[in-house]
C-alpha cells in the first residue's frame, strides 16, 4: 500500500509540475501532505515532518554546500584549463573524442550535481560532435553513463537520499560502493572505446581545419589558355 502511494505521489507531483498547475515549491509542500493524510498520518503528521527534517538536515546541508562550492568554482573557470587540455588531446579523432568526453564528465561529476555536469560537457563537446559529424546520441550516452557512475559520491543526490532513508552516513554507503564504482568506470571505458571506434569506422579521422583552396588564376585578355597551348604543342610535334 505504501509503495503504491509513493509511486502515486511521484506521478501526481510530476503531473502538477509538467502541466504548470502548481509551482515546484507549492507542489513539494501540498502533494506529500495530501498523500501523508491519505496514508493515515492524521494529527501525528506534523511531528513526523519535524522528525524527518532533523534526520535529513545534515545530508541536505552537505548537498547544498557541494552545489554552492562547485557552482562558484565553475563561475571562476576552474574547469577551463582541464577542458582545453582534453580538447588538445582528442585531436578530432572520434575515439579520442569519446574518451575525452568520458574523462571530462567523470571529473566534473565529482560535484554531485548532474545539471552543472551536462552544462559543462555539452557546451564543450557538442559543437565538435556536430562539426565533425559524430552523432549527438554518442555524447548523451557517454555523459549519462559517466555521470550515473560518479554521482554516487557522498554529497551526490542519490547517495544522500539513500543515506537519509537508511538513517546512516553517506560515507558509510559510498565506501561499500567503491568496488562497484571502479568496475563501472572500467565498463564505461570499454563502452566509450566501442562507441568511438564505431564512429571512426563510419567517419574516419577528421580535422576541423579549413581545407586549402587553390586561388583562381586570372588570365590576361588574348593570352592562350594552358590547356590550349599544350594541345597546339602536341599537334606541332
Amino acid at each position: 500500500m505504501l509503495v503504491a502511494l509513493g509511486f502515486g505521489m511521484i506521478a501526481a507531483f510530476m503531473f502538477l509540475i509538467m502541466t504548470r498547475r502548481l509551482t515546484p515549491v507549492v507542489a513539494l509542500i501540498l502533494v506529500p501532505t495530501a498523500f501523508g493524510l491519505i496514508a493515515g498520518g492524521g494529527l501525528g503528521l506534523g511531528q513526523a515532518v519535524l522528525t524527518s527534517i532533523k534526520t535529513v538536515a545534515p545530508t541536505a546541508c552537505l548537498l547544498f554546500f557541494a552545489i554552492i562550492f562547485f557552482g562558484m568554482m565553475i563561475d571562476v573557470g576552474m574547469f577551463d584549463p582541464l577542458i582545453r587540455l582534453i580538447l588538445r588531446f582528442v585531436k578530432h579523432d572520434p575515439v579520442r573524442l569519446a574518451v575525452g568526453t568520458a574523462l571530462l564528465t567523470s571529473i566534473v561529476s565529482l560535484d554531485g550535481d548532474g545539471s552543472t555536469t551536462f552544462i559543462i560537457v555539452t557546451s564543450a563537446f557538442l559543437p565538435i560532435y556536430l562539426r565533425i559529424g559524430m552523432r549527438p546520441w554518442a555524447l548523451t550516452c557517454i555523459a549519462a553513463t559517466a555521470n550515473g557512475i560518479l554521482n554516487t559520491v557522498p554529497w551526490g543526490g542519490s547517495t544522500a537520499r539513500a543515506a537519509a532513508a537508511l538513517k546512516v552516513g553517506p560515507v558509510d554507503i559510498f565506501v561499500l560502493m567503491i568496488p562497484s564504482v571502479v568496475a563501472g568506470l572500467l565498463a564505461l571505458l570499454a563502452l566509450t572505446v566501442l562507441i568511438g571506434w564505431q564512429e571512426r569506422r563510419r567517419l574516419g579521422t577528421l580535422s576541423l581545419k579549413t581545407p586549402d583552396v587553390q586561388p583562381n588564376v586570372v588570365m590576361p585578355t588574348g593570352a592562350a589558355q594552358p590547356h590550349a597551348a599544350m594541345v597546339q604543342h602536341s599537334s606541332a610535334s
